[in-house]
């Protein structure tokens, strides 16, 4: 059997998710699935990006809470991950960046997200050391994950999607990337302040007349080796919401998805990721419902297994001004990221 440092088992599926205010809570299997949250109790949203999954609350036999501080106190000596990658081949991208330069240059997209995907192969069953390694990261990187015993996804996100409690709404709007020693010119990076706007004023755009919105300053997230721009949001709403109209409301953002998003917009980016490989899972609602709290997360800077077969998928926003370098640049720094969360634990526990 399996076992990561701190006797979590992986015979069973697993599912788990660390909050802001540092507290965790790991779901152990079997898992029973559902249309809706329960009324009381604790249940997963495992979904993937198109939000095909019907039934995508998955309730836990039994759960186990913790924080990110005890996890990563346990988990401090777990064993590295040993892996080997595939080449990249930037040709399969360069193609999709020329179709949707056209599709933004003929009106149908002011913005879209494509998704490429780097492959490897771990040494040995690579489930305990990803969930040793995402789970040492502390915030503002929120740690979640889905295991098989042979399958499964599991990160460390940046990116809240929403924090719902009571009539309390919370939500981020986070694009725009550079690396940390780039942050000077970064912020007065049109190309990237306009990215990060087209996201910001979206999300206004869809809450405004739920309840009392207050947006905050555009600032600066620094994760070590990138930074982002960041504009947090609160609203008071004037009515209880439930999370399922909230994440269909608000997923997928611009930061993921397409502006506009339609029917046909979506159609076509589903297309590309599918063209790219992207996993299904990959930059879908995450998300926790804890007896009528409910926080989702982006399920972005993870990486995805099968087997040993690994996948780190990273997404790139392409707007008018953006050019095809710069952007399978980013996507490289975005991967590199990850991976870098396999390196000495001490290092990013407070990244």
């Amino acid at each position: 059997m399996n076992r990561p440092c701190g006797d979590v088992p992986f015979r069973n599926s697993l599912a788990w998710l660390a909050r802001r205010d540092g507290s965790v809570l790991i779901g152990h299997g079997p898992f029973a699935a559902s249309a809706t949250p329960p009324g009381g109790g604790v249940a997963f949203y495992v979904q993937d990006f198109a939000l095909s999954d019907r039934v995508p609350w998955k309730i836990p036999s039994r759960i186990e809470r913790t924080t990110t501080a005890e996890l990563a106190r346990r988990l401090m000596e777990g064993s590295p991950l040993n892996w080997q990658w595939d080449p990249m081949d930037a040709a399969p991208f360069a193609v999709v960046f020329q179709e949707v330069m056209s599709s933004i240059h003929a009106g149908v997209f002011e913005k879209t997200v494509p998704v490429v995907t780097e492959t490897g192969t771990a040494a040995q069953a690579p489930g305990p050391a990803i969930f040793a390694a995402v789970c040492r990261q502390g915030m503002p990187l929120q740690a979640y994950g889905w295991t098989q015993p042979e399958s499964g996804f599991a990160g460390a996100t940046p990116e809240l999607l929403v924090s719902l409690h009571d009539r309390q709404l919370e939500t981020m709007a986070l694009a725009g990337t550079a690396r940390s020693e780039d942050r000077d010119v970064f912020a007065a990076d049109d190309k990237e302040i306009r990215e990060h706007e087209y996201v910001a004023q979206t999300l206004v755009s869809k809450l405004l007349h739920l309840g009392r919105l207050v947006r905050h300053r555009r600032e600066i997230l620094d994760l070590g080796p990138i930074v982002h721009f960041l504009t947090r949001i609160h609203v008071d709403l004037h009515a209880p919401m439930a999370p399922d109209e909230l994440l269909q409301r608000l997923h997928p953002t611009p930061a993921l998805g397409p502006l506009p998003r339609t029917d046909g917009t979506m159609d076509k980016l589903l297309e590309w990721r599918q063209r790219l490989g992207c996993v299904p899972e990959f930059g879908a609602p995450f998300g926790l419902w804890d007896d009528g709290r409910f926080d989702a997360v982006v399920a972005i800077r993870g990486v995805w297994w099968e087997g040993t077969h690994l996948s780190i998928p990273a997404g790139c926003g392409i707007i008018e001004a953006s050019r095809l370098v710069n952007e399978w640049r980013e996507l490289r720094l975005k991967r590199e990221a990850v991976k870098q969360f396999f390196e000495h634990p001490s290092r990013h526990a407070n990244a």
